[in-house]
């Protein structure tokens, strides 16, 4: 999978406001924003994410991903 592929698919999924991916093409590594996200733990949010590729992970289409969420105000405050 492309990242374009996997962003689009995480964008369908969960309202993002900022979502960034690089990799390899097999490992993958996310910076995702999201209301979503808000009074959730990071494994939960985790989960969330995972949700929405549904089942990309266990094919093996998305060997790994590891990512960095945040709310909206998590995410303004970690820019200022």
């Amino acid at each position: 999978m492309t990242a374009d592929q996997i962003k689009d698919l995480i964008s369908a999924g969960l309202p993002c406001e900022y979502i960034t991916l690089e990799g390899d093409g097999r490992h993958w590594y996310a910076t995702i924003v999201s209301p979503a996200f808000e009074g959730l733990r990071a494994i939960q949010r985790h989960q969330r994410v995972y949700g929405t590729l549904g089942g990309k992970m266990l094919s093996d289409e998305v060997h790994a991903l590891s990512m960095k969420t945040f709310t909206p105000a998590e995410w303004a405050q970690a820019q200022a």
